[in-house]
């Protein structure tokens, strides 16, 4: 965070903690600690990996970051 504008800097993550939270942690009642973290993995590998998102033209992050990184390397 640097001072002015630092909000907009968290949204980000507030929003996908928020989806989380409704999507996965909210609907399941774990047993305990380890199948909680196997069941969120599972939730983020789908998240980052099969979820087409609307604010990136129907693509997932995996397929932008990675068409990003690819042009860099290109460069």
């Amino acid at each position: 965070m640097d001072g002015k504008g630092a909000w907009v800097d968290n949204v980000f993550v507030e929003r996908l903690w928020r989806s989380l939270k409704y999507e996965e942690v909210y609907l399941k009642a774990y047993e305990n600690i380890k199948e909680a973290k196997k069941s969120m993995k599972a939730w983020f590998e789908r998240y980052n990996q099969k979820r087409k998102h609307y604010g990136l033209n129907q693509e997932t992050p995996d397929q932008v970051y990675f068409a990003g990184t690819k042009s860099k390397l290109a460069a």
